[in-house]
């Protein structure tokens, strides 16, 4: 039968890339490494890039079918499932401070990563994009969600996301070295630190270990401008569809390519918010969500080899770090402006 067919051929990969998903998960909790700002997401794409380089076995044939379906299919459906993480509810908690500070940030980092990555260092658009989108919205799931849009060939998608989600995890760990110093030195008792942590900080666990360090108060405040700004990945992902639906590559194809995925994430965040659901299946779809995106980070790890990182070369890491320092500093004189 074909499907019988289908899942022996996708079996090999996926298992791999849900065992590695459930190993990330496991290192992330039991190991507290999440206090430290390496949630499963980060951990499944660092340990899939590590088993990928070390055991070559592992890009044999008969994998290649599943970590293909794992890096488009669980990504989808995960970035959708992941809509339940939010609620009309926690939003409007937020205020118009927070709306304001992840708007202005979102805008500007995207607009700035796109010029600079394109006009000044000289990178292709679709890098350009990618980088911009993890350091502008939700790091590593804001890059994974950008490359289906993009419409990138298997090999250089690979290379290209591997070369963005770099950029997230070294800046998104040297920010939270940075930003406890900055609460104790510079902010002090000024109001706002929070909303700036959310509204600058690449990862949901990076936000969360460093809202931690500083305290309840600080840790709600960031989580929630957090949240608001993953929302903002589905305005991006549809005016990002619709601008490169006619152009180069694209030309031909559909002027919109929308991803559905998208407003699936927006339909699971409006179910959410009217509490339809007993909390017990809401938490099932959140652990569902995280196992898809662990997978589809490992997938994309294991695809992840020294020499595709090479190939990349040092211009997304230098594009990188101009944006984490526009995230530092004009997002820390916005949201001290804001709180003024």
């Amino acid at each position: 039968m074909p499907v019988l067919r289908t899942l022996r051929q996708l079996a090999p990969g996926l298992a791999l890339v849900l065992a590695i998903g459930l190993g990330a998960t496991l290192l992330a909790t039991a190991a507290k490494l999440e206090r430290l700002g390496f949630g499963p997401l980060s951990l499944a794409i660092l340990l899939g890039a590590l088993l990928g380089n070390l055991f070559s076995c592992l890009h044999a044939p008969a994998q290649q079918p599943g970590l293909a379906f794992a890096q488009r299919r669980f990504l989808r459906l995960g970035v959708a499932l992941f809509g339940f993480n939010l609620s009309l509810q926690q939003l409007l908690e937020v205020g118009r401070n927070g709306l304001l500070a992840d708007l202005f940030m979102v805008g500007s980092t995207l607009g700035l990563g796109y010029f600079l990555g394109t006009r000044w260092l000289g990178l292709d658009r679709e890098s350009a994009l990618l980088t911009s989108a993890g350091s502008a919205i939700c790091g590593a799931a804001a890059v994974v969600a950008t490359v289906p849009v993009l419409r990138l060939d298997t090999a250089k998608a690979a290379e290209q996301t591997a070369a963005a989600i770099a950029t997230v995890v070294l800046f998104g760990t040297l920010a939270m070295l940075l930003y406890p110093l900055l609460a104790h030195w510079v902010w002090q008792d000024h109001p706002g630190f929070g909303i700036y942590v959310g509204s600058t900080v690449h990862e949901v666990a990076q936000v969360v270990a460093i809202g931690h360090s500083l305290g309840d108060a600080v840790a709600r405040e960031a989580m929630i401008v957090k949240m608001l700004r993953v929302l903002l990945l589905v305005p991006f992902l549809l005016s990002l569809s619709a601008l490169l639906g006619g152009k180069g590559k694209n030309a031909g194809r559909p002027a919109i390519a929308m991803p559905w995925f998208a407003l699936g994430f927006i339909a699971c965040a409006g179910l959410n918010s009217l509490a339809l659901l007993p909390p017990s299946g809401v938490e099932l779809l959140r652990r569902l969500a995280a196992l898809l995106l662990t997978g589809a980070m490992a997938a994309l790890g294991l695809e992840t080899t020294w020499v595709r990182m090479r190939r990349a070369g040092p211009r997304p890491l230098l594009l990188g770090a101009l944006l984490f320092l526009h995230l530092v500093v004009l997002g820390g004189l916005c949201n001290w402006w804001l709180a003024a």
